[in-house]
């Protein structure tokens, strides 16, 4: 069976683009835990305490639902050039951040 150029481009994207996504799952309860007080204390100070937004947009599922978790965790990585958003690479790894998109995206939040 032979490969398209097109697919195995696309799988070799992914495999760039998705690595910690895979690992997401391997972050203790404890760390869980501690991001879940990052998104609500940190990310709500600017995206509102409830993150239904404030200074910075909302971060409710229904807001997020037409952006890509690859585009959400560079925002998160590497923060929004003039603005207040800042880079959060070096305080959260990949894989953390990949964990904390999933949660905003699926909305998983709100009872925590």
């Amino acid at each position: 069976m032979m490969l398209s150029k097109s697919l195995i481009n696309n799988i070799f994207i992914q495999a760039l683009v998705f690595p910690c996504t895979v690992f997401a799952t391997d972050i203790s309860d404890n760390r869980q835990q501690e991001l879940i007080h990052l998104i609500k204390h940190d990310c709500g100070s600017c995206h509102g305490m409830t993150l239904n937004g404030g200074l910075g947009s909302p971060l409710t599922a229904e807001k997020l639902e037409g952006k890509s978790p690859e585009a959400l965790s560079s925002i998160i990585l590497n923060g929004v050039a003039g603005t207040p958003m800042p880079p959060w690479k070096g305080i959260l790894d990949k894989q953390e951040v990949a964990w904390m998109v999933k949660q905003l995206k699926g909305g998983t939040l709100g009872n925590n």
